[in-house]
């Protein structure tokens, strides 16, 4: 069943099983409030296996650019279009959030971005490769970051 994140009144709704529920949901709360803000779209999630075409979607992606398997079980997911942009999202149990952003328009932003819940370690699959950069927020405490610019046409 589709949820609506509210970013005003935060809730694990979907999350529960995480050990970081709060800080993952503070991290979906910070999202929905960034998509909102900027696009005014309402950022609705769907349970993870709702969408195993999504799934697939991101994996895919993290298989062919960079060889990488998430290891944690995906909870929610969503998919949707704002400024020629198709954006996908991934929260995982471990409080994992992965987002494929990918232009349209040949020739345009594609990459993906990973973000770390407050709390959490960073993924074994992730560690080697990747540096996060910390990002304060008043939903989600300290995020940390990383990207890759995808080179593919998925």
């Amino acid at each position: 069943m589709p949820y609506t994140v509210d970013f005003k009144d935060v809730s694990t709704v979907g999350l529960e099983s995480s050990p970081v529920a709060d800080a993952l949901a503070g991290l979906r709360a910070n999202e929905a409030r960034y998509y909102k803000n900027k696009y005014d779209h309402d950022f609705t999630t769907t349970p993870a296996q709702d969408a195993p075409e999504l799934l697939e979607y991101v994996n895919t992606i993290l298989k062919s650019e960079r060889d990488l398997v998430i290891a944690s079980k995906p909870l929610e997911v969503s998919s949707f279009e704002v400024d020629g942009l198709r954006m996908t999202y991934v929260f995982y149990e471990s409080g994992l959030s992965i987002n494929v952003m990918y232009s349209i328009e040949d020739g345009g932003k594609r990459a993906v971005g990973f973000k770390l819940s407050d709390g959490m370690e960073v993924p074994e699959e992730l560690a080697s490769s990747f540096k996060f950069a910390r990002q304060k927020s008043k939903l989600a405490g300290t995020i940390r970051g990383s990207y890759f610019v995808i080179k593919g046409g998925y």
